[in-house]
């Protein structure tokens, strides 16, 4: 593939089994196909974390999570948000043509309001606006998002659009949803709802060592097992037989498929075995995060080139931009 696709994570800390099952497992295949942009967006999580306790060391953990997933930055170009200082200058440009109406309606901004109402901040109003100066800067032809995020990678395209539009121009690219060509993988959380997520606790997290892992599955939400064959689960345990689906082996899920339908269940033996299971897929990457966070020289390298990558790319769109818009210096 030869289109640019990019894709970033906010850095409110550690990447959990959801995001790289969902999303980092296909970037580590993707980036030997094309050229591709990962990066850690920690503007983006100041909407939500505005006072961070510790900014750096939050950027620092996806960063190393990243690379022990497997994300080559000698052949993509992996990157913090905040050493791209062009997303930011581009961000304002657009923020110019961008309506208060249309923001308040997105859907992400109603849904955070409502759950912070004492933080409604104007970068939480805006965040569309920043999604679409990363997306654009780097022209990007495809951008791998969750359902929560189709509506701001609509906004991006309506921004593009619009700046074509007011300026005459055939200038930016309009980005399409990018799904690894087949259902994206959705990890629901380990307390009976929702998706896997950091802020929800629910999550088992890369980080996490084998007996974290354990301790996390076995207090997973369940219920009091079926008493009737062939019933219908409750969300909680199929939530459990989701994730037992992803990481076990066909017969293994048969086995408990087999125990739940006659009544025979015994959620302990699930739990263990779902545990060990996703021990299987976290150990190694665990193991590389220990050797990987000690080692300040190689991340340092790895940021610094990250960003040279970055700006090059990114320097290149907003000095065209510019000069479509027809900002130039007198000296």
């Amino acid at each position: 593939m030869n289109e640019i696709v990019l894709s970033g994570i906010r850095s409110t800390g550690n990447l959990h089994l959801g995001n790289y099952l969902g999303a980092v497992q296909n970037f580590v295949k993707m980036q030997h196909a094309g050229n591709c942009y990962f990066f850690i967006a920690d503007y983006h999580s100041l909407t939500t974390h505005p006072t961070p306790e510790d900014h750096h060391k939050s950027v620092k953990q996806v960063l190393v999570e990243y690379l022990a997933a497997g994300i080559d930055p000698e052949i993509s170009t992996l990157y913090i948000q905040s050493d791209v200082p062009e997303i930011s200058e581009l961000f304002l440009l657009l923020n110019m043509n961008a309506y208060l109406g249309e923001l308040e309606r997105t859907t992400s901004f109603k849904d955070k309001a409502r759950k912070q109402p004492e933080n409604v901040n104007a970068g939480l109003l805006t965040y569309p606006v920043l999604m679409a100066a990363d997306i654009l800067i780097h022209h990007a032809d495809k951008v791998p998002v969750g359902k929560d995020q189709e509506q701001n990678l609509e906004m991006a395209r309506k921004f593009a659009r619009r700046y074509n539009n007011m300026y005459g121009v055939d200038y930016f690219k309009e980005p399409v949803a990018y799904n690894f060509d087949k259902e994206l993988i959705k990890i629901p959380g380990l307390d009976g709802t929702g998706k896997m997520g950091k802020s929800e606790g629910n999550g088992i997290f890369l980080a996490d060592d084998e007996k974290t892992i354990r301790k996390k599955i076995m207090r997973a939400v369940t219920d009091s097992g079926p008493t009737i064959e062939n019933s219908k689960m409750s969300e909680s345990v199929n939530n459990l037989f989701t994730i037992l689906k992803i990481v076990s082996s066909a017969d293994t899920v048969e086995f408990f498929t087999g125990k739940y339908k006659t009544c025979e269940i015994r959620y302990g033996d699930l739990k263990k075995q779902l545990a060990e299971d996703v021990i299987k897929i976290i150990a190694p990457i665990n193991s590389r995060i220990k050797d990987i966070y000690s080692n300040d020289e190689y991340l340092s390298r790895v940021a610094r080139m990250g960003a040279e990558k970055a700006r090059t790319s990114a320097a290149k769109t907003l000095k065209e931009v510019r000069e479509i818009i027809g900002i130039r210096k007198f000296y």
